[in-house]
């Protein structure tokens, strides 16, 4: 996150107990490995917790999507957003950082202590109680970041055309990296190209996803964590990895190369790398062989989650 957004998070921290803080994290661990959802969060001290131990991963991978995003489509700049089901803001921090031009920004919340917490990190937004359910105005870019992991599976096609209704240029729907919240991605992606949409990322084609389960699509983002993450959690290592899944759907045409997407992480060995790729004609592994200098210098700048 920016030093501005970090300060402002540290002046809400100032004066919270690092054991209290510690004590509600654990609380949140417990409440979504049990199947919970952000409803859980009831209090300011649950909300704080939220803000220091999940947050950064959250804005992380929305950061890393939107510029998958900005990468596919670079003459795309937004001039308005809707995030729905916003949490304190944490996309929409991430969408004004990659887009400083970004205008008016509208958060949809349901939870309270969150919009109360978005009020103060993000003063000049509009916020509106509600869900996924609420009446949405219209937008250029709308988002919702895990959100449709709070809602059970065969929902998820229609709460993603129903956002997709709101948006007048991009939908960005992104979900934790588990089959789980590809399974809802997976589901939302299909229902959207059926709706007219273009895909623009992360794959490089509109056709039907050619991954059978148990196999699953998602990517990572590695992040630092602050000395008050690293309190809150009880962690001992000082990053911490974000998997997620995610589409991004366009109202406006998708140019296509002949690109791929590296959908797992390149696999480096003593005769080469193998890269684990995504296209239109399917699934594919290739292979650079070591001795094609030139080549496989190459393909050792890319990682996972990058075109190829």
């Amino acid at each position: 996150m920016t030093p501005a957004r970090n300060a402002a998070i540290a002046m809400l921290l100032e004066g919270v107990s690092r054991k209290e803080l510690e004590q509600r994290a654990a609380k949140l661990t417990s409440i979504y490995r049990s199947g919970g959802t952000s409803a859980g969060i009831a209090t300011h001290a649950d909300a704080l917790a939220y803000l220091v131990t999940r947050c950064p991963a959250t804005y992380a991978a929305g950061h890393a999507v939107l510029e998958r995003v900005m990468e596919v489509l670079p003459e795309y700049s937004p001039a308005n957003l809707l995030d729905v089901g916003a949490g304190p803001g944490t996309l929409a921090w991430a969408a004004r950082d990659i887009w400083p031009a970004l205008g008016a920004i509208t958060l949809i919340e349901p939870n309270a202590v969150f919009r109360d917490l978005a009020a103060k990190l993000m003063p000049d937004t509009r916020i509106i109680v509600g869900n996924l359910e609420a009446a949405k105005p219209n937008a250029d870019l709308v988002t919702a970041s895990y959100v449709l992991a709070e809602l059970p599976e065969g929902q998820a096609a229609r709460a993603a055309r129903g956002l997709w209704e709101a948006a007048d240029g991009m939908l960005v729907l992104i979900e934790p990296g588990t089959p789980a919240g590809f399974a809802r991605i997976r589901a939302a992606r299909a229902a959207l190209i059926e709706a007219g949409g273009n895909v623009a990322a992360p794959c490089t084609h509109d056709k039907e996803c050619p991954l059978d389960p148990p196999d699953w699509c998602h990517f990572s983002q590695r992040l630092p964590r602050s000395r008050d993450h690293m309190i809150a959690k009880g962690a001992r290592v000082p990053f911490e990895d974000e998997r997620y899944a995610y589409v991004a759907v366009s109202r406006l045409p998708v140019k296509r190369g002949a690109v791929a997407r590296i959908i797992k992480p390149p696999v480096e060995t003593k005769p080469g790398m193998t890269l684990s790729l995504c296209a239109a004609p399917g699934l594919r592994d290739q292979f650079v062989p070591r001795r094609e200098k030139d080549a496989f210098r190459q393909a050792r700048k890319n990682d996972w989650g990058d075109l190829f």
